[in-house]
């Protein structure tokens, strides 16, 4: 019988294996891809409107098209099933991800010829960008899966997430630094300009072998694709634990999701701070917090397991917010802009591993893509719901009572936590190693 000892070394060496293999690489230059088109149609794309003239409650409206992210599950099934004619010799993930990437592209070109002063086209455009970029995490995410065993997940999402962060880096800090000496539409030129290496990396990255079953009829075709991966879920669990626990995953980002939206590029502007020093607190040395606050969150899962430690996390990211009171109460300091920064960027990094790795404790993998997207869709509805009316409870109760309403909005996603622990702690315990 394996002891404790072997069994933790077996685990390092699967570890040290997963990260050298050249795929853990690819992840991560698909995870800046990923990353960069987020903040373009949402953080960063708020300063481009408030600089045009565009009041905070519009803002608040045009920067929340991330919430496509939040819907991406609609289309999942088509990227399982539906090979795309024109690019059927890339295979069915590499496909939709070069569709993508393009479509990504095309839009952040037409946003920078448009520019805010044709209002309409250019929401329009904007939401296109929002659409590709979550069609292609969804293709990114069903390949990190389908390309590599579970025992390297690990190391594909931890190569992942640096790279996303680092697509946060350049859409965020290097683009509100560009705009103190550029104009807008060129920073939007550049962003569109470095996807393209994400594009050759597309191009040259193995199509995953995996064996797909052409359905008999339109009628199965429906019910493997849209049907039986929702129906699994509530098979396999019960109807009361499904809910309760999509109820959970539903609202316990809410604290995360809420400041990460549009609102937050007024705010920092409001409180006096220039875009240099906002780029360069916020993104240059904020995405660095949020990578060490990754690698506390992966150390606390490997110690801990997925489900205890996203409690923690839950619960130490949302009362990170009330660190912005402190630039409410000093504006225009900036070592305090360092330290809510400091703590927020840290925490929320460290709710990322384990909120990976429970999502993926509940994905079935014959239904691996489309239940994964409606899930990781789900934790970030209901805070981009409450972004999108941001500005309007700012105007009301002010940028206190905001930060101080996303704190309390924690406490429903607990009592649901209490309600599920016996259940998911035990059967995280009954996993194999």
């Amino acid at each position: 019988m394996p002891t404790e000892a072997d069994a933790g070394g077996a685990r390092k060496s699967s570890i040290w294996q997963a990260f050298s293999q050249p795929v853990a690489w690819t992840m991560c230059l698909l995870g800046f891809s990923s990353g960069l088109p987020f903040l373009l149609v949402s953080y960063t794309l708020s300063f481009w409107l408030k600089q045009n003239g565009i009041v905070l409650k519009d803002i608040t409206m045009i920067a929340s098209a991330g919430m496509t992210y939040a819907l991406k599950f609609v289309w999942a099934p088509l990227l399982d099933h539906w090979r795309l004619p024109l690019l059927a010799r890339l295979g069915q993930r590499r496909g939709w991800l070069l569709l993508a990437q393009l479509g990504v592209i095309v839009g952040l070109l037409l946003m920078a010829t448009l520019t805010p002063h044709q209002l309409p086209m250019f929401v329009a455009v904007t939401l296109l960008v929002a659409f590709m970029g979550a069609t292609q995490d969804i293709a990114i995410d069903a390949y990190r899966i389908e390309i590599a065993p579970p025992s390297a997940q690990g190391a594909l999402v931890a190569t992942y997430s640096l790279g996303y962060r680092l697509g946060l880096l350049v859409s965020g800090a290097l683009a509100l630094i560009l705009a103190d000496h550029i104009r807008w539409a060129e920073i939007y030129v550049l962003m569109a300009v470095t996807m393209v290496i994400p594009v050759l990396t597309t191009l040259k990255m193995h199509e995953p072998e995996v064996l797909r079953l052409s359905p008999s009829s339109w009628r199965e075709a429906m019910r493997e694709s849209v049907i039986d991966p929702f129906a699994d879920f509530f098979r396999r669990y019960g109807w009361a634990i499904a809910l309760l626990t999509l109820l959970f995953i539903l609202i316990f980002k809410i604290p995360e999701q809420a400041i990460i939206g549009g609102i937050m590029g007024p705010f920092y502007r409001d409180m006096g701070f220039s875009n240099t020093e906002i780029g360069a607190v916020t993104k240059i040395y904020g995405i660095w917090i949020g990578i060490a606050g990754a690698f506390a969150g992966g150390a606390a899962v490997a110690r801990w397991g997925a489900w205890r430690s996203l409690g923690g996390c839950i619960v130490l990211g949302a009362i990170s917010n009330l660190l912005y009171l402190l630039l409410v109460a000093h504006p225009g300091h900036l070592a305090m802009l360092t330290l809510a920064i400091s703590g927020q960027n840290f925490f929320e990094g460290m709710l990322g591993p384990p909120t990976v790795a429970f999502l993926s404790l509940l994905v079935n993998r014959q239904h691996t893509a489309t239940q994964y997207a409606l899930l990781s869709s789900l934790v970030n509805v209901s805070g981009k719901v409450l972004g999108i009316f941001a500005g309007a409870i700012v105007t009301v109760l002010g940028y206190s009572g905001y930060f101080i309403i996303t704190v309390f909005s924690v406490l429903p996603a607990m009592l649901l936590f209490a309600c599920l622990w016996r259940r998911f702690s035990k059967e995280e315990q009954s996993l194999p190693d």
